[in-house]
């Protein structure tokens, strides 16, 4: 591993309106061409979090993900943040990983927010997404996926040259400010329990359903202290993590080697 780059992108997403949100996201990021590893962008940036948006949702060949491809390569970094896909019936929302080299994976939502009905409108998903980049294991989630600890766990495989599941964990959200201190207080757990970096992504300003966001979205170190933080403005922050730091951590408190051997199954869907 080398060091990384990261960027976190803390926008006030546009209501319902891709185009705009296209627009205003890519110049937010377009002064980090050349100086980054990673752009992270919140959940749902080109509509906000919405049910009614479900009805305008794009497929994999829309504007959206042409864009966010084209990104990745301008920028020369990985970029990522979800958006509502269209998938025949179904409905993700799902978020995208897109590299330079043209590259795209992608991981949709798997614990649906039921509070606001997200699970009367789109699918789940069921499988976890772990990838690599510049050396770095990484598993990105979105929002409400922050709340449930088994699905977000690290977990240790000797058979697997000893290797944990990822290094880096990143939440991509849309967490309205009500909620804020679970937001702050899940995330920090996150990375004590599972011994690596959180990135966590929100965005701010107030939505079409008048909800406010305060953004405090941050990169946490692998001791739960946040390394960088941003409070409630539009803000563009690049922080670069160690990954000597997260070896040194690793060897010095090993938790991983006492940990309980699981494995994930899919989920049960209840519409």
């Amino acid at each position: 591993m080398q060091d990384l780059r990261i960027s976190l992108v803390q926008g006030d997403t546009r209501w319902h309106d891709p185009a705009a949100n296209r627009a205003h996201y890519g110049a937010l990021l377009a002064p980090l061409a050349g100086t980054t590893d990673l752009v992270i962008l919140p959940e749902t940036f080109t509509s906000g979090f919405s049910n009614e948006a479900i009805d305008k949702a794009e497929d994999m060949d829309g504007p959206t993900v042409a864009w966010i491809r084209e990104q990745a390569r301008v920028l020369d970094a990985a970029v990522t943040g979800s958006v509502q896909l269209r998938v025949g019936e179904d409905v993700y929302n799902r978020l995208l990983w897109a590299t330079p080299d043209g590259g795209l994976q992608y991981y949709d939502k798997r614990h649906l927010f039921r509070y606001a009905g997200e699970h009367r409108r789109y699918a789940a998903g069921n499988q976890r997404l772990c990838v690599e980049w510049k050396g770095w294991r990484i598993n990105p989630q979105v929002c409400y996926d922050l709340r449930f600890p088994v699905f977000c766990r690290n977990r240790y495989d000797v058979e697997r040259a000893g290797q944990l599941d990822f290094d880096l964990q990143i939440f991509v959200a849309n967490w309205p400010s009500a909620r804020a201190h679970a937001w702050r207080t899940l995330a920090r757990a996150r990375a004590i329990e599972n011994l690596c970096f959180v990135a966590v992504v929100n965005r701010v300003g107030i939505d079409g359903n008048g909800l406010h966001y305060a953004g405090d979205s941050a990169v946490i170190d692998c001791l739960g202290q946040p390394q960088v933080e941003i409070r409630e403005r539009e803000q563009v922050v690049t922080t670069t993590i160690s990954a000597a730091a997260l070896v040194e951590h690793r060897e010095r408190f090993p938790a991983m080697l006492d940990a309980d051997a699981f494995t994930l199954d899919g989920p049960v869907v209840i519409r």
